[in-house]
């Protein structure tokens, strides 16, 4: 079982910057796909990122594509979530996911573990 807790979140301006993590227990971290997914008020929870086991693969999805980059540390169970050049319409709570599956895989139902999530406020 793992358990993740996101942190970073805040209030920041258009064009702006923040970096999100996410701190993992379990000493499987290593074996789990880890996702980034986002929910804004009055819609559904939806796919930012993910990065493999091993970190060897990553994929994006195109709202964020060449402005967000995601990263893990397996020696210190952490993801990371950079955020570059943000906009209005990326402000959602934030959240981290583990999947145990044999492939990378962008859908919620296809993961785990998901933490609390964080807030992303971007400002105009």
């Amino acid at each position: 079982q793992v358990q993740l807790v996101e942190s970073g979140g805040g209030l920041v301006q258009a064009g702006g910057s923040l970096r999100l993590s996410c701190a993992a227990s379990g000493r499987t971290f290593g074996s789990y796909h880890m996702g980034w997914f986002r929910q804004a008020p009055g819609k559904e929870r939806e796919f930012v990122a993910t990065v493999s086991i091993s970190g060897g693969r990553r994929y994006y999805a195109d709202s964020v594509k060449d402005r967000f980059t995601t990263s893990r540390d397996d020696a210190q169970n952490m993801v990371y979530l950079q955020m570059n050049s943000l906009k209005p319409e990326d402000t959602a709570v934030y959240y981290c996911a583990a999947a145990s599956r044999h492939r990378v895989v962008t859908t919620t139902s296809e993961y785990d573990y998901w933490g609390q999530g964080t807030q992303v406020t971007v400002s105009s």
